[in-house]
């Protein structure tokens, strides 16, 4: 099952489980501000190709809600900008 993480890797900003996102076979999750400025619209972290995230349903969210941990790649922008 997915984790649904709350936060883009990258950015930080919060990620609700019903908004939009994409992520990755590892399951690295990005706002879509953040993909537009990956290379190829890749993974920064492995190079795999990005998804949007399925959406999980707000009533299966009681029984099997979203992760509350956050995930932040410190050096993720100074990847995707060469700085």
């Amino acid at each position: 099952m997915l984790e649904i993480r709350p936060n883009c890797e990258c950015c930080d900003v919060d990620i609700a489980p019903s908004a939009e996102a994409y992520i990755c076979t590892f399951e690295c999750t990005w706002c879509p501000d953040c993909v537009e400025r990956f290379p190829n619209r890749a993974c920064p972290n492995c190079g795999g190709n990005l998804q949007r995230r399925p959406v999980r349903p707000a009533a299966a969210l009681i029984n099997n809600p979203a992760s509350t941990e956050r995930v932040v790649s410190p050096s993720c922008l100074e990847r995707i900008t060469g700085t």
